[in-house]
């Protein structure tokens, strides 16, 4: 799914114009992307927590000339996923499990 499709999904779970869909999804992103910049989480119970990770500086190599390198230490957006999120990846529907058997 992109975020278009995203989009119109939640105009017609919600009743809301693709417009308004637009900007409640566009709205989320943007609140995330602040609260993760200033190394804050973001908790919905039930679908996950976005948070920041650390990665330590590391040298690696060039792959081109085989030459060490020194990357510097960086952060990095990280998502764990909740529970009901992960129940419901991996539960199978009647149809498929149908399907199997």
């Amino acid at each position: 799914m992109n975020k278009t499709e995203l989009i119109e999904a939640l105009a017609a779970k919600c009743d809301f114009t693709k417009v308004a869909a637009g900007r409640a999804v566009d709205g989320l992103t943007e609140i995330i992307t602040e609260a993760l910049a200033k190394d804050d989480n973001v908790s919905i119970l039930g679908f996950g927590t976005f948070a920041v990770g650390q990665r330590a500086a590391r040298t690696g190599r060039n792959p081109k000339t085989g030459e060490a390198i020194k990357i510097a230490a960086s952060k990095t957006p990280k998502f764990s996923a909740g529970t009901k999120l992960k129940a419901a990846v991996n539960t199978k529907p009647a149809a498929k499990a149908a399907k199997k058997k």
